[in-house]
């Protein structure tokens, strides 16, 4: 017995085993409402903002101020609770594995029952029967286990856990966690299911890793700190902050400047400087970034998506490449066995199909069907691998798990007993016992069983890909058109597995047996041909990603001739188009490889001959070549020797790559990372099971788990279908958009804030607390919480939402609003000041002191405001009241509504605009409200807003004549009667009461005058 299987941890090593590694605690403590407030204080937003309240309190902007600290109050509260609720959420789903009681087996103390937290890596634990969860990484080195590894996966199927053979406990013990041993792993975090214990009837693993080096913890470590993505929006907005940090030194620079000159104290010259930088930079920029996020993430929701990851729904929208699994994605989940062509004397012999011909006779053939998987009984139902599921069904055998132990030499072990049901035919033997499993593994493609007939010998049976399951038998058993008939039914989309079986003549225990022993020298028994269907959804959804020009890419792990054929069916590949098969083989005695480019024709025929001559073939796949109609196809090892041994040509190779089969878990997220290096921006989809690295590493991971959010990916659809994608992808183009829209609209609302004050500190004149107050919470915070209603447009286009805010056309949109923003607030500063009702003043006096100005009464004329005297504009209520004031911030607020609307992008990537119709109102609301303030003439109202009662009247005029409004009052109905009367009035003519009945009303037996009332219509 090796020294892992045989060895008990020395107590004296434990204390320095536990100083090393530390307890097996994943310790998540709830982190405290204080520490969250302060470390929420002091983000720089709060630090910005709490700097813009200490100055508006010193400048007496009383009502603003406070209105700044009830948001940010409100808001901090709010992030406060999310993280507080996120840190109590966390701390329960990991607070259970460190109160786990475990049975322990040490030298001298011997099997001691103590909590999880006192393990150390190099403990055997006892695993008892019944249901547990694992509180560490142990490998297995007696008996069986069934998990349920959900958590870590998100599938949900039973996976078999067996012994670490003992020919390899020799090799050092952090080699067991590589890929090649996860079947003997236990991970930590996943759920026990049921146990066989060895001879003696113990389950006995050894500890690994403990703690946060566990999956679990490798996992809540990922959840804490969770890597960050390199997304080129926010760096982008991080440089146009900086853009306006430099914006603002030059208007502070302007004020110090202006005010300085016309001999302002100092203190008022640094507020007015300060107020320019709270003006030009938004301290409401960051989080107007994330609002179409939290929007986007409730829609998705209701889809049945769920997100863990909200940063990447903007990386969605950017999504142009998508890797699908094959089986379970694009396929339907469970497979149908279609037939069975098997194999005896070298020769294939005819296809027995399922279930339409005779029941299958009892052979080797039946022997592997009932054998040859690793189902379990569950609460009274057989679960596993679809696969085995359908096999085994077809057999129409049971599972009996009543008898668990069996005899085998002199030792009893755990066994799997099957029998025939009452729908079986009848057999020659009472039952078949499956003494030891060799589970299935991605990397050998393959399965193995040791079984034993009541009263027989032991039998292997091995499945697994044809191809590998061939190699592994001897020549002569192979028949000779192997090839050709598993091409044939490859290339019609089958999926196809091998069977193999041998009599064990050997005297060892089947514990002791190596897998390389057992899968040896074996016979070939035939082909299983399952049936596996596109799922209903998966054509049209790959149609849309094409037309909207999003590649699509299979990585599976099936065959390469059906992975080729389910893509053409499915429409990945065009019937007009050809695929090329890429093979590379490293050179045996040497280090290095080859690699060479094969068609891949398809061909229906049952001998499967060459149809086509080679040169034929030869000119239409250079005719393909030529016109960039051709696909490239490889396995996993091509993939892999390429990438080591060709890096300059795998760039090259997955341009055109779309089938990669035969793929490895760890060789799906390396693809996903070489297609990341091309500037791709990676979707993967897949069912969670073999794809949990790949889903991680990709852009945008979804997972198709019922489970409502796996942390085996950032995105989980409840749906089983690749319907999501799309779904995704719209909601991520609209998020993006909307990002954008929210960006562009607070840097300009922050940029014509900034020239209106500018533009008035000409005149040492600055817009008026509720003037502030109006357009940042009134205006601008409504826009921003409606804005982002506007939900996706429901078809892809053919081309991706712009990703970076530097750019040119941005940038000229963002100016030429600018200019225009400028140019109306020039245009109205200096025609107000032109006014027939203006009482002019030099505009370069304007530039003088307040108490200077108000001396010098002579240059100035009374305008006739309420608390403005001759000498100028007075100071009141911490603003200037004025002509100029009230028509800048007139202007500037429309425009405010105008960028809105202008910047609330809908076609192509959101729905129209006219569909929010809470956005929509909205602006109705704020532009009747400012049409109200332009025509009110309420003084009340324009001395609390800082604003001079402007004369209308001409404008009031153009509007009338515009709309062609008239008074409904009666005498002015008779009014334009008359005016349209060319015999009135009747001249030199006499009207009699006997021979003239006169109308009041038609014959004008009532006069006006016209003169009197022609100022009153115009009212």
């Amino acid at each position: 017995m090796s020294k892992l299987h045989s060895h008990y941890f020395a107590c004296i090593f434990i204390p320095y085993r536990r100083v090393i590694c530390g307890p097996n605690t994943i310790d998540v403590p709830v982190i405290p409402i204080w520490k969250l407030l302060i470390k929420e204080v002091l983000n720089p937003f709060y630090v910005f903002q709490l700097f813009s309240v200490c100055l508006w309190f010193a400048e007496d902007y009383m009502e603003y101020a406070a209105a700044i600290i009830i948001m940010s109050l409100l808001s901090i509260s709010l992030t406060v609770y999310d993280l507080r609720q996120q840190s109590v959420k966390l701390q329960r789903l990991v607070e259970s594995h460190n109160n786990i009681m475990v049975t322990v087996c040490r030298n001298k103390e011997g099997i001691q029952e103590l909590e999880s937290h006192h393990l150390v890596p190099g403990d055997m634990m006892v695993l008892k029967e019944g249901k547990a969860l694992l509180p560490c990484d142990a490998i297995l080195i007696s008996g069986q286990c069934i998990v349920n590894e959900s958590m870590l996966t998100g599938e949900s199927i039973p996976v078999t856990k067996t012994q670490l053979p003992y020919a390899d406990n020799l090799k050092p013990w952090r080699m067991h966690c590589a890929e090649d041993y996860k079947k003997h792993v236990l991970f930590c975090g996943t759920e026990v299911i049921q146990t066989k214990g060895d001879d003696r009837g113990v389950v006995k693993a050894v500890v690994l890793q403990t703690g946060f080096n566990t999956a679990k913890g490798d996992l809540v470590r990922s959840i804490l700190y969770p890597k960050p993505m390199n997304f080129k929006l926010y760096r982008d907005a991080l440089r146009f902050l900086m853009c306006l940090i430099a914006l603002a030194t030059i208007g502070m620079i302007y004020t110090v400047c202006v005010f300085a000159l016309n001999g302002e104290e100092a203190g008022e010259v640094v507020k007015k400087a300060l107020d320019v930088v709270t003006i030009a930079v938004p301290p409401a920029l960051p989080a107007a970034l994330t609002t179409g996020i939290i929007y986007t993430q409730r829609r998705l929701k209701k889809k049945g998506i769920f997100c863990i990851s909200p940063q990447r729904i903007n990386m969605c929208g950017q999504l142009n490449l998508i890797c699908f699994d094959k089986t379970g994605t694009l396929t339907e989940d469970g497979l149908d066995l279609w037939g069975l062509l098997p194999s005896e004397g070298n020769c294939f012999q005819d296809v027995h199909r399922f279930p339409t011909d005779h029941n299958l006779p009892w052979g080797q053939v039946f022997r592997a069907m009932v054998t040859c998987h690793s189902l379990i009984v569950l609460e009274g139902k057989i679960q596993g691998d679809p696969l085995d599921v359908k096999m085994f069904e077809a057999t129409n055998w049971v599972i009996d798990d009543s008898s668990e132990h069996q005899n085998e030499g002199q030792r009893s072990t755990h066994t799997t007993f099957v029998r025939p049901g009452p729908k079986a035919n009848s057999a020659s033997v009472e039952g078949i016992a499956i003494l030891h499993q060799f589970p299935f593994s991605s990397a050998l493609q393959r399965m193995s069983v040791i079984a034993q007939e009541t009263g027989g010998e032991k039998q292997v049976f091995t499945k697994g890909a044809p191809e590998t399951v061939a190699t592994l038998c001897r020549a002569e058993t192979v028949p000779p058109n192997f090839e050709s008939k598993l091409l044939f039914y490859t290339a019609q989309g089958f999926r196809v597995i091998g069977v193999a079986c041998k009599s064990l003549q050997v005297e060892k225990q089947s514990t002791d047996l190596t897998r390389e022993e057992v899968e040896s020298d074996l016979t070939f028994l035939g082909l299983l041909i399952m049936e596996n269907r596109l799922k209903r959804e998966t054509k049209p959804v790959l149609e849309e990603l094409s037309a909207a020009h999003i590649r699509s890419v299979m990585v599976t792990g099936d065959n390469i001739q059906t992975a080729v054929t389910v893509a053409r069916n499915a429409g990945m590949i065009s019937p007009t188009n050809r695929v090329i098969l890429v093979e590379a083989n490293k050179i045996p005695g040497s280090f290095s490889a080859s690699v060479t480019w094969k068609p891949l024709e398809e061909n229906k025929t049952e001998d499967y001959g060459i149809l086509d001559s080679v040169s034929q073939t030869g000119r239409r796949i250079s005719l393909a070549v030529e016109s960039g109609q051709f696909h490239f196809a490889m396995s996993g090892k091509s993939y892999q020797i390429v990438a080591q041994h060709f890096s300059n040509l795998l760039p090259k190779l997955l341009l055109n790559s779309t089938v990669f089969a035969r793929m490895s878990p760890s060789q799906k997220a390396s693809l996903v990372e070489d297609f990341q290096k091309l500037d791709y921006f990676v979707g993967m989809c897949g069912d969670g099971a073999n794809d949990c690295g790949a889903l991680k590493v990709a852009h945008a991971g979804i997972s198709l788990s019922e489970q409502e959010a796996s942390v085996a990916s950032p995105f989980t659809s409840r749906t089983p279908s690749i319907a999501c994608v799309p779904e995704l992808i719209r909601e991520g183009r609209a998020a993006l958009v909307t990002s954008f829209c929210m960006f562009k609209y607070m840097a300009l609302y922050s940029t014509i804030q900034y020239l209106g004050v500018l533009l008035l500190y000409w005149q040492l004149n600055s817009f008026g607390n509720y003037q502030f107050l109006f357009q940042d919470l009134a205006i601008t915070t409504v826009i921003g919480m409606t804005m982002s209603f506007t939900e996706a447009y429901p078809k892809l286009v053919p081309y991706r939402p712009p990703s970076q805010l530097i750019s040119p056309p941005l940038l000229l949109s963002v100016i030429l609003n600018i200019l225009f923003s400028l140019g109306m607030q020039i245009f109205g500063f200096i025609m107000v000041q032109k006014q027939s009702w203006y009482s002019k003043t030099d505009i370069y006096s304007a530039c003088l002191s307040v108490n200077s100005h108000m001396k010098n009464t002579s240059s100035v004329s009374s305008l006739g405001l309420p608390g403005v005297t001759d000498g100028g504009p007075t100071e009141m209520d911490n603003g200037y009241k004025s002509y100029e004031n009230t028509t800048v911030w007139l202007l500037s607020t429309i425009n405010c509504l105008i960028i809105a609307l202008v910047f609330s992008k809908g076609k192509p990537f959101r729905q129209p605009i006219y569909t929010n119709y809470v956005f929509v109102l909205v602006l109705v609301g704020q532009l009747g409200v400012c049409l109200f303030l332009v025509f009110a003439d309420i003084d009340d109202l324009y001395s609390k807003m800082d604003e001079a009662i402007i004369e209308n009247r001409t404008l009031w005029l153009l509007l009338k004549t515009t709309f062609q409004y008239r008074s409904k009052s009666h005498y002015k109905r008779l009014q334009r009667m008359l005016e349209q009367d060319s015999a009135w009035p009747p001249l030199n003519k006499t009207f009699f009461s006997d021979s003239v009945a006169v109308s009041v009303e038609e014959d004008m037996g009532c006069h006006s005058n016209p003169t009197f009332d022609s100022s009153e219509d115009a009212l």
